[in-house]
């Protein structure tokens, strides 16, 4: 297969996993609670069934949220890998204000190189990859590769901000993100501040309706993987807090660095 069949291939099973996922989102489901004290619903279960199933016709191996235990002394030797998270959001989820995503990345070398992000609510996708850019589709009609490229809207857009913007989570502001803010207050004035969840974080950064997005607190690989992947297509970066050097993945230890996405 090649990064067209690729892209169309994790394209069309962000899709399919958003639909899942809505049958749930609109039903009365039950909320579990796994090790990590972190929430589990039946959606991020059969969104994680859909996304297998699709990428078990591909030649590389996967990496999510809900198969985490993979040891790295079987990791190392992919040089190519699936990162997925099935359900970007379940506390946004939960909550039921829409702010979730589905993100499926290829990474390569430990850099991501094509990723999608599907926002079931608003049926948004964001898609990427590395020689060909990064774009998004509000409401697509034909999961295509040429009908996609025809319609998707280029990042970053065109954007007519009046301050200076920054995103950053609903759920997990620290004190370090406050203190990051204050400094760009000093720095550009007036300061917008955006809240959102999941990955739709990044999406913003890379489709200009954000300048930065500090993230002083933990994520794990699938949860930025995507994003990643979209924001270096659209000419953004995902650097290392107080370093100049990428976030990389399929690291030994699959917990982020403190990263900040910006130009």
């Amino acid at each position: 297969m090649d990064n067209q069949q690729h892209l169309n291939t994790i394209i069309k099973a962000a899709v399919d996993a958003g639909e899942a996922i809505l049958k749930v989102y609109d039903s009365d489901f039950k909320v579990q609670t796994k090790d990590d004290e972190t929430p589990l619903t039946k959606a991020d279960l059969e969104s994680h069934r859909v996304i297998k199933a699709a990428l078990e016709h591909t030649p590389i191996p996967v990496l999510s949220e809900e198969g985490r235990d993979i040891p790295y002394d079987e990791r190392k030797e992919w040089n190519q890998l699936w990162i997925v998270d099935p359900l970007d959001g379940t506390k946004e989820f939960v909550k039921r204000n829409g702010e979730f995503t589905v993100n499926i990345a290829l990474a390569q070398a430990g850099k991501p190189v094509m990723g999608v992000i599907y926002v079931p609510v608003t049926r948004t996708l964001y898609f990427s990859e590395n020689t060909l850019g990064a774009f998004k589709i509000v409401n697509p009609k034909i999961l295509d590769f040429n009908e996609l490229m025809k319609t998707g809207e280029k990042l970053p857009l065109q954007q007519n901000k009046p301050n200076f913007t920054m995103v950053g989570s609903r759920s997990h502001m620290s004190k370090e993100t406050e203190e990051y803010m204050q400094s760009l207050t000093e720095k550009h004035g007036d300061v917008k501040v955006i809240s959102r969840g999941s990955s739709i974080k990044l999406c913003m950064v890379a489709e200009g309706t954000a300048d930065v997005y500090p993230r002083f607190a933990p994520t794990m690989e699938w949860d930025t993987a995507a994003g990643h992947a979209i924001c270096a297509a659209a000419g953004f970066r995902v650097t290392e807090h107080n370093k100049n050097s990428d976030i990389q993945y399929n690291k030994p230890n699959l917990l982020n660095p403190w990263f900040i996405v910006q130009e």
